[in-house]
Order: structure tokens, then sequence, then C-alpha cells
């Protein structure tokens, strides 16, 4: 890895090669072929309402292997056990990396992790492409991430109109307020604030907090990065924040699911 300025471009520039590869395996004609086949959407959002309504943290529960900044963070690695595991622990919904090379992922981790449950599951990826919104649909992603550090404002409208097409719902992840202006472009229900520096990966749970006046009425915020403890969880809600994204606190437990009942439980 070069340096951590340069990482996300690095990524992005092995995304477009790996697309390219897997274009050449499966064209998209013959890739949306399968969309026929494609099992119902689980509603994403709906879930995390559901426990917004009920007043109720809603978690995004995630399934990572390993990370650019933090190298292996679970050696006994078992999709469809993690995500029986976040679902008796209460998760509203499931993330899981499909990225390979510096995320270690795989598609075939979302569909174990899908079949093993109930809950509806995000593809946390580097979208850069209408083929992958398809290869998501079809591999039976409900939700996909859209990254708006990733993507031109032009491209961002576009994957978004694509994959709601798809019946797919999109988390909008920013880092700024100048990303924020850009997000809130698009008819959003939920925006994701990453309080991970892009540039020099700390996060700030702060980050979240300065952004709220920004989110319009009728859209509610997943904060993701940073949280590590219930103090953090109390904080956040504090400032009515109550949906997250959370995976590291969880991958480093003997038990994700339990680990996500303890932070997250009264």
């Amino acid at each position: 890895m070069t340096d951590k300025a340069d990482i996300l471009n690095k990524i992005l520039a092995r995304k477009a090669q790996e697309i390219s590869d897997r274009k050449a395996f499966k064209s998209q004609v013959e890739l949306e072929k399968l969309l026929a086949d494609a099992s119902p959407v689980r509603g994403f959002v709906s879930s995390l309402q559901n426990k917004l309504k009920q007043q109720l943290p809603a978690v995004i529960a995630e399934i990572k292997k390993a990370s650019p900044s933090k190298g292996i963070i679970r050696e006994k690695f078992n999709p469809a056990e993690i995500a029986q595991q976040y679902q008796q622990g209460g998760a509203a919904c499931l993330s899981v990396l499909t990225d390979v090379d510096f995320f270690h992922g795989a598609d075939e981790y979302l569909v174990a992790a899908r079949s093993a449950c109930d809950l509806p599951v995000i593809r946390k990826d580097f979208i850069i492409d209408d083929y992958q919104l398809v290869e998501a649909r079809v591999m039976g992603a409900d939700c996909v991430l859209l990254i708006v550090a990733a993507l031109e404002q032009s491209a961002l409208i576009s994957l978004h109109q694509k994959a709601t097409e798809l019946g797919l719902d999109v988390l909008v992840e920013v880092h700024d307020e100048q990303e924020m202006q850009r997000a809130l472009e698009l008819d959003l229900p939920m925006v994701g604030i990453n309080n991970r520096n892009l540039r020099t990966f700390e996060t700030s749970l702060l980050t979240t907090l300065k952004m709220l006046h920004m989110v319009p009425e009728g859209c509610f915020v997943v904060t993701e990065s940073g949280i590590h403890t219930k103090m953090d969880v109390t904080f956040m809600r504090d400032h009515q924040v109550d949906a997250f994204l959370v995976g590291e606190a969880f991958m480093r437990a003997e038990n994700p699911g339990v680990a996500l009942s303890e932070i997250f439980g009264d």
C-alpha cells in the first residue's frame, strides 16, 4: 500500500480493471438475463425504519474479514454463521464486503450470509459501473453503497437511478459537507456519514454531528466507523442519531452477535 492519501485512487483503478475482466468473462447482456431468477428484494430501508419507529437502534452489522488500514481483522471467518449470530443479536440489516483485493471479500460471502438469515443485505463495494449493480441484484443484494468521494456527480446520479430501477435501496456515503451537498441532490431516505477521514484514516464521531443540520426531514442518518462501545452508542443516540453501520467492533469478538447485543442492548 502506498501513501494513505492515494488508497482510494488505487482501489478505484484496480476496481476498473476488475470490472473489465468480469465483463470479458460474462457480458452485461448475459448477466441481465439472470435478473429474472433473482430472489425477491428484502426491504433494507424499511427494515431500518421499523427499528427506528420502535425507538430502537437500527444496526447494519458488517461482515468483514480485513481492511487496508487494519489488515486481517477476523481469522475465523464463516459468513453464514456470522449472519445468523447477527440476526440473533438484533441487527436490522447486514453489510457484506465483496471487494476482493483490499478487503478480502467475495461475492460468495454475500450469497452465503443472506441465505443463512432473513435480514436484508447491502453489497459493500466500490461501485463505479452499472455492471456492478446488476451483479449485486443477481447475487441477492437488497441495497448497494455509493461513495460520493469515488464518483463524479453525473455518475452518482446515474448509478443511483439505475440501482433504483433494479429495485435496490441505496446507501449514499459522505465524508464532509461538500459531499453531503452533492448527496442531497438525490432524493434520499437515508444518508451514510463515514466518520473516518479518507486521507488520514483517523475517526471522529464529531464528523457525523457537524453535518446533522444539513440533513432534511424525512431522511435519516446512518453513522459509520468509530462505534466501539456503549458510550459511543449513547453519545450518538443523545444527538438523535439512531442508525449505525458497525463492523470492526463486532468482527474482533468471539461471537459477533453477542457483541452487538452487548453494545446496543439496554
